[in-house]
């Protein structure tokens, strides 16, 4: 026990984890944006408009998260000078939630199609047939009945960008947890075995009420046919 609490004493392990969640949110609110964007897209009846978010969700799903991350570093940032702050840690920061907002909105992009296939077709037809347009159609009838079919999809969206945010010390973020856990390991090889208990527990408990509250989300909001 008195491993732990030297550990927590010498290193900020709260403060890594709050980065990580700092990452998170701020992604998940991105890549929400930009999956339901490109959601539209797939749907809409202009052929080109779901070429261009076809191949945007195929592209990022099949791309190394650690490669877009160090794209934003040495390709965004470097190259074509991409800056959000003047201030490196805050720099970096923003870089890496675009790195993941841009890779997770695939993610998000296909849960929500997978909600949108649980829509009866004759729900789009009925809304035709009152002379909705398709952006009234898809924005009033066909989006949130897809949301709360997706739940646990997008549930499971988020428990995978909780953990994905550890890669964000590809992009340069050196106070999230892989970054402290490696400096930990380094300067305390003799309590490895505790440094890593403490970042295990720390993700599960984290992800654990995730999953609870999506299972939970999921069953309640389910649409019943």
């Amino acid at each position: 026990m008195s491993g732990f609490l030297e550990l927590f004493s010498q290193y900020d392990v709260l403060g890594a984890f709050l980065v990580n969640l700092e990452l998170t949110l701020w992604s998940a609110l991105f890549s929400t944006v930009i999956g339901v964007v490109l959601v539209v897209m797939r749907i809409s009846p202009i052929s080109s408009l779901r070429a261009v978010a076809g191949a945007y969700v195929e592209l990022f799903k099949n791309l190394p998260l650690t490669i877009i991350m160090v794209f934003m570093v040495l390709g965004a940032y470097a190259q074509l000078k991409l800056s959000f702050s003047d201030t490196f840690a805050t720099n970096f920061f923003w870089l890496a939630v675009t790195g993941l907002s841009l890779y997770t909105a695939a993610f998000v992009c296909e849960s929500l199609r997978s909600g949108i296939n649980t829509v009866p077709i004759g729900q789009a037809e009925a809304a035709r047939a009152l002379g909705l347009g398709f952006m009234q159609s898809a924005t009033e009838i066909i989006l949130p009945q897809a949301f709360r079919g997706s739940v646990a999809p997008l549930g499971n969206t988020l428990i995978a960008l909780l953990k994905n945010s550890t890669v964000a010390a590809a992009a340069s973020v050196a106070t999230e947890t892989s970054s402290l856990m490696s400096e930990m390991i380094e300067f305390r090889p003799d309590v490895i075995i505790q440094i890593f208990l403490i970042f295990a527990l720390g993700y599960v408990i984290l992800i654990i009420p995730i999953g609870m509250l999506t299972t939970y989300l999921s069953n309640k909001l389910a649409v019943r046919r």
